[in-house]
């Protein structure tokens, strides 16, 4: 099974727009599972924070979003910092929780990280990508 981490745009989008996003999100959970989902505190952080001053959701309905998350998710709490998009210290934490997680993929609508394709060995994709992948190892384990 794979395991994977998203990055805080594809939990806003798949609370605000649906669509692949919220498919990607839907195939973590039981009964659907077909990987396996990891998150940290810094990311649960940044969807409140994002919710909260961008989208100006109250605190009662970012708190049920971030909680329903950690359900799904395994919280890893990474030790280790990194800097490697030096402009976009978010996107940092979202590779240090990939690391932490020993992730497979990062899947991302975010150009600085899929412009990486991969970090250390972790590949990242969009989620249409990883649908597509998810989709091709269902064919071959039929």
């Amino acid at each position: 099974m794979y395991r994977v981490v998203l990055d805080t745009n594809v939990y806003i989008s798949a609370l605000l727009r649906g669509r692949k996003p919220e498919i990607v999100i839907r195939l973590s959970s039981a009964p659907f599972k077909r990987y396996d989902l990891f998150t940290s505190p810094a990311i649960l952080a940044e969807i409140d924070r994002v919710l909260r001053e961008k989208f100006h959701w109250r605190p009662e309905d970012r708190n049920l979003h971030t909680s329903r998350i950690s359900k799904w998710a395994d919280v890893v709490r990474p030790t280790k910092r990194i800097s490697a998009i030096p402009h976009d210290e978010p996107d940092n934490r979202i590779l240090e929780c990939a690391m932490k997680a020993k992730a497979d993929y990062i899947v991302s609508g975010d150009s600085d990280l899929l412009d990486l394709k991969e970090y250390e060995g972790i590949n990242v994709i969009t989620p249409a990508q990883f649908l597509n992948l998810l989709e091709k190892a269902s064919g071959q384990n039929k």
